[in-house]
């Protein structure tokens, strides 16, 4: 979101034009106090519908998850239930009609060989730990969120730029693949194998009109729900107009 309170009406807009199921946010950088409960609520609300429920996991200025289900949400987790002396709201997760679905804000890693590119990769190690100690493959688990991982060079629009960046460097995408590998199918992937379809565009040097962008954020399922996706889309309209976040919604459709 780059601020859900900067951008509450074009996410309460495009609540109203896509009425998805469930919706993931991140980067929401304000409290669960300060978050727009009643307006997400009360705006989306449609002849004999409910509005939106909110399961929340805030920090003020920084990060910040959020999920947004139409049906009530059960058993919301954050974090990741480790003995880690972590701060910083990155994780949530919540039980959805019979699906643990988690939004996920990866840190960025600011640069390689930095105390935040440990933090990341630290991170990363801890989130799949979670998943070895918490939960089983044939579990039906969506994950979703701003993962700042480009997979490959096939969702980068100019590889040399970027090669070795935090974005892109192979430590993180080897921690990516390790997290494949525990049992999740790359969604988006599944129904664009040939790439080149990006997520986000830098503000600095026209990167969005230049489609200068990289695919960093992620819809991954187990192989349950992963057999049952039917599509997914970057809906690019999201990255023009007035105000927008510099990342571009990933859209998924699952036949339950």
């Amino acid at each position: 979101m780059n601020s859900v309170r900067a951008r509450l009406e074009r996410l309460l807009a495009w609540l109203r034009k896509v009425d998805p199921d469930v919706l993931c946010l991140q980067e929401l950088k304000c409290t669960d106090e300060a978050f727009p409960h009643d307006a997400i609520s009360h705006a989306c609300r449609q002849a004999g519908e409910a509005g939106y429920h909110a399961a929340v996991f805030g920090q003020k200025t920084y990060n910040g998850v959020a999920i947004l289900s139409r049906s009530a949400p059960a058993e919301i987790e954050l974090g990741m239930a480790d003995d880690a002396d972590d701060p910083q709201a990155r994780l949530i997760s919540a039980l959805i009609d019979g699906f643990r679905v988690f939004s996920a804000y990866f840190p960025n890693g600011g640069e390689v060989g930095s105390e935040k590119w440990d933090y990341k990769l630290e991170w990363m190690r801890r989130l799949l730990e979670h998943f070895d100690h918490r939960a089983s493959p044939s579990d039906r688990i969506v994950l979703c969120g701003d993962f700042n991982v480009a997979i490959d060079d096939s969702d980068v629009a100019r590889p040399e730029q970027w090669a070795g960046s935090v974005l892109c460097h192979d430590d993180v995408r080897d921690a990516l693949e390790r997290l494949r590998d525990w049992g999740f199918v790359d969604v988006f992937r599944k129904h664009h194998p040939e790439g080149g379809i990006y997520s986000w565009w830098d503000y600095r040097m026209l990167g969005f009109p230049k489609n200068d962008g990289l695919r960093i954020d992620h819809v991954f399922a187990t192989a349950g729900p992963a057999s049952r996706c039917t599509s997914a889309e970057v809906d690019r309209d999201e990255r023009k107009g007035k105000k927008p976040s510099d990342h571009a919604p990933i859209v998924a459709t699952f036949d339950v």
